[in-house]
């Protein structure tokens, strides 16, 4: 049988051996948390609390500032400090609202809702509004308003992107190991939002890839008697977890950069967003805390960490015992779409998916060359464009050429940078022109 899959695409070292086989260990913050209001796409949230306000873990501190927006969470009780700007991990100065830990860990009680059968599909989508739960498979867009298509009968699948295709990230493997059923449950509860017929709900799909055959494994035999869901295996290869990559391989079914995954009739969700759709519904849990992997050769202990959102990535690194070395590079997230870091003194947030630290930074140390048509980067492209030629058109600012090569179909996931033999920023170049475009098409043309 032929491996699900989709044209293009890369296999760098992925770096797993260093965390995968580590079980999630809890780790409580310091002193101080820092809540940013933007940790999610759309409009910040709005304080509800002022300084020196006590509260408790699981009490909302800020509302959602519109529809696409989402509230935010304590995590442990305490005192607020200020509200004040605060540095994130992309070096912004975000408004924060900064929470004093008391180390006491009370909580407002959670109490979970009706059985979710007995919950209109309104009452489901309230509950994950209300929780603040984003994509947090680093996307960070509301998940209540991804669950919100216009035609939500003409939802077919709903996938759970298990396939975890960043080299280095293991946190996705080791919740699905640990907590499969949370993942199984959760993704039933998505299905039941999507009625095609009277009684009858979307299909689930687990997409796992096939280097993760005990997950296959496990969770084949937790839905064996579920027949309205099926795992499947995909083959290895990045970026296989590509919103458009996944959809393809598992369904057939093409998008492109105008659409949405609606308009094929599929909604997709991380592995963290539906275990949180789990929590949030069963339990009545709002959505406090994420896991986290920390790796990378630089690292002392490499594993994977249940944190508690607003703790500071330094004291995240020290709970994996710190640097060995000192790193050359440190990235958010993963080594292809993740970003560099200068300061560890920053908050965790939502979105926060890894902490990496690799002893040598290659990529400064390469000189990039000129093209040699060699068509490497075309090979490996998901998006079937000519990143060489669109970097020429980014780099001198040919808006007209790059949009009419069909410059906006790029997914910006580093194939082509990775694969250059002569070292070209390809990936950076076309991301900046991509930026430049999305801003003029939100401003009526006006850069």
């Amino acid at each position: 049988m032929a491996k699900l899959t989709f044209v293009g695409g890369i296999h760098p070292y992925d770096g797993k051996d260093l965390s995968k086989d580590k079980p999630i260990q809890d780790i409580l913050p310091g002193n101080e948390l820092v809540y940013p209001l933007s940790q999610h796409i759309g409009a910040p949230a709005k304080p509800i609390v002022v300084k020196g306000d006590r509260v408790l873990a699981g009490q909302k501190i800020a509302e959602g500032g519109g529809f696409v927006s989402a509230p935010i969470y304590a995590s442990v009780s305490g005192t607020v400090k200020s509200i004040e700007p605060r540095r994130v991990v992309t070096g912004d100065m975000i408004m924060s609202i900064v929470l004093e830990n008391d180390g006491l860990y009370e909580d407002v009680g959670f109490y979970p809702p009706a059985p979710y059968e007995n919950l209109s599909r309104e009452d489901i989508i309230d509950i994950i509004r209300e929780a603040g739960i984003v994509g947090m498979g680093g996307a960070g867009f509301p998940t209540h308003v991804k669950l919100s298509p216009k035609e939500p009968e003409k939802i077919e699948y709903v996938i759970a992107n298990c396939a975890e295709c960043e080299p280095y990230l293991t946190s996705d493997y080791r919740r699905m190991l640990e907590e499969p059923e949370k993942l199984v449950v959760g993704l039933q509860i998505l299905m039941r939002l999507f009625e095609n017929a009277p009684g009858k709900y979307a299909h689930g799909i687990i997409a796992v890839e096939d280097n993760k055959p005990d997950c296959i494994s496990l969770l084949r035999q937790l839905t064996k008697d579920i027949p309205e869901v099926s795992v499947k295996a995909l083959k290895t290869k990045y970026p296989q977890g590509g919103e458009r990559q996944l959809i393809y391989a598992t369904t057939g079914r093409k998008i492109n950069s105008t659409m949405l995954p609606a308009d094929v009739g599929c909604v997709v969700n991380n592995v963290d967003t539906i275990v949180a759709v789990y929590r949030a519904v069963m339990e009545g849990r709002p959505l406090m805390e994420r896991i986290v992997t920390v790796t990378g050769d630089a690292v002392a202990s490499p594993g994977n960490f249940r944190v508690k959102i607003g703790t500071s990535y330094q004291e995240i690194l020290n709970a994996a015992g710190g640097f060995r070395t000192t790193p050359e590079k440190i990235i958010c997230g993963g080594p292809m779409m993740g970003f560099g870091m200068f300061d560890l003194n920053v908050p965790s947030t939502k979105t926060s998916t890894a902490l990496l630290g690799l002893s040598k930074d290659d990529v400064a140390a390469m000189e990039p060359g000129p093209c040699i048509n060699c068509g490497r980067c075309v090979e490996v492209c998901p998006g079937r464009v000519i990143p060489s030629r669109l970097a020429d058109y980014a780099e001198h600012f040919d808006e007209e050429a790059f949009l009419e090569n069909h410059g906006m179909e790029c997914c910006e996931c580093g194939c082509c940078s990775f694969i250059c033999p002569a070292k070209r920023p390809l990936t950076q170049e076309i991301k900046s022109m991509r930026k430049i475009q999305l801003a003029k098409k939100k401003t009526g043309g006006k850069a």
